[in-house]
């Protein structure tokens, strides 16, 4: 079993930052990707950005060039930095890890961008 626990959530003014941070804890093979989706009210969820073990990034178009996912391989944390957040990226932002066929999930954590 994996266990995920996010932080760093919370309200900030439209064009500022926050940083979210995933610990994964548990079986943890040496190969996987960990990264965020997020679902916004009465929208489906989205992938947001991924990270393998190799460093290997992906992002959804919308974020490119504003957010930057890293990883701390030793630690088996994902962090996601958000910069020039927009009210549109108001959303529950879930954390996962993905590994021999099986995805786990985090709770989520709030993100609410104000106009």
């Amino acid at each position: 079993q994996v266990q995920l626990v996010e932080s760093g959530g919370g309200l900030v003014q439209a064009g500022g930052s926050l940083r979210l941070s995933c610990a994964a804890s548990g079986s943890i093979f040496s190969l996987n990707a960990m990264g965020w989706y997020r679902q916004a009210p009465g929208e489906q969820r989205e992938l947001v950005a991924s990270i393998t073990t190799s460093g290997t990034t992906d992002y959804t178009d919308s974020v490119k060039g504003r957010f930057t996912i890293s990883r701390d391989n030793a630690k088996n944390t994902v962090f996601l930095q958000m910069n020039s957040l927009k009210p549109e990226d108001t959303a529950v932002y879930y954390c996962f890890l993905s590994q021999n066929l099986m995805v786990y999930w985090g709770k989520g954590t709030l993100v609410t961008v104000s106009s």
